[in-house]
């Protein structure tokens, strides 16, 4: 307002202007906001410059020339909702620009576990979709706008693989990185043995997208899940290329890895179990068989 105008300081009149600003007002149930000597103004489902004309006329039989400026710092009818394992589950205004997803769970102090181990629940109009976090992050088309109303929760969902056969380890294995080769996940398992496994019958159990298994060209059976159709890969490992191959081959979550036992030993498994049993004998016989 113009000088000693109506939120002025002094009562008397100076060339200059008076500029008061007025705390943030949140929209009540009425729908309106409280501006002193303007009453209760009408705001909700009105623009910014819709509530200015308002108020100004309001204030113009109180002060001169009333100049209102009036702008929306926050809605929560234009909000998302980002919950689960974040570092601060909240409601996150979006601004009038636009967020991405990302955006929205950066606002809420992002995720509380690594990337590779978090999926991202997006819920929509009474539709739920969830993607890997990873793939918002590598793949900008996957990092779509947030709508108001947008529910995000973050969920930890480690990837594993599980190791059977002739290795150290025979167990279920969760990821420790991004990304596992299959060089990384033997060595995770304790690594092929020495005396019972066959280096050349290294099996890999996955089920593939169609894309693949035509690329590969086998047989679609779509007996899987979302219509994948189950695959095995052999390594023969006893060939030296093979490890360099190995070490370019990646590890999905759920792979299985099988190791086969070596030709000779379902016969060591029979004289072991003949020691077991005639201990003194068996152990004559092979020392006697092996004597000049």
């Amino acid at each position: 307002a113009a000088g000693g105008g109506l939120f002025g300081t002094s009562p008397t009149v100076s060339g200059g202007s008076r500029n008061v600003t007025i705390p943030e007002q949140f929209v009540g149930q009425d729908g309106a906001i409280s501006v002193p000597f303007a009453d209760r103004v009408p705001a909700a489902g009105r623009l910014p410059v819709e509530v200015q004309k308002t108020i100004e006329r309001r204030l113009a039989e109180k002060a001169i020339e009333p100049q209102v400026i009036v702008t929306m710092t926050r809605s929560v009818a234009n909000s998302a909702t980002v919950t689960g394992e974040v570092v601060a589950g909240a409601r996150v205004p979006l601004s009038l620009k636009g967020d991405h997803l990302l955006d929205v769970i950066a606002a809420a102090g992002g995720a509380r576990a690594p990337v590779y181990q978090t999926f991202v629940r997006l819920s929509r109009d009474g539709i739920t979709a969830t993607i890997p976090m990873e793939m918002l992050v590598s793949d900008p088309a996957e990092n779509i706008y947030a709508y108001p109303g947008d529910v995000l929760t973050l969920v930890v969902l480690p990837q594993s693989f599980t190791v059977f056969g002739a290795t150290g380890a025979n167990t279920q294995i969760n990821f420790t990185a991004e990304r596992m080769t299959l060089v990384e996940a033997l060595a995770k398992a304790g690594g092929l043995q020495d005396l019972r496994a066959d280096p050349a019958g290294v099996f890999l159990f996955r089920f593939e997208p169609p894309a693949i298994v035509k690329a590969l060209g086998r047989p679609l059976l779509g007996t899987g899940p979302e219509g994948t159709s189950p695959l095995v890969y052999r390594l023969d490992l006893s060939d030296a290329k093979s490890y360099f191959l190995a070490q370019r081959f990646p590890i999905h979550d759920k792979d299985i890895i099988y190791v086969a036992n070596a030709d000779l030993n379902e016969l060591q498994k029979f004289f072991t179990l003949l020691n077991t049993l005639t201990g003194p004998v068996i152990t004559g016989i092979v020392v006697r068989n092996a004597a000049p």
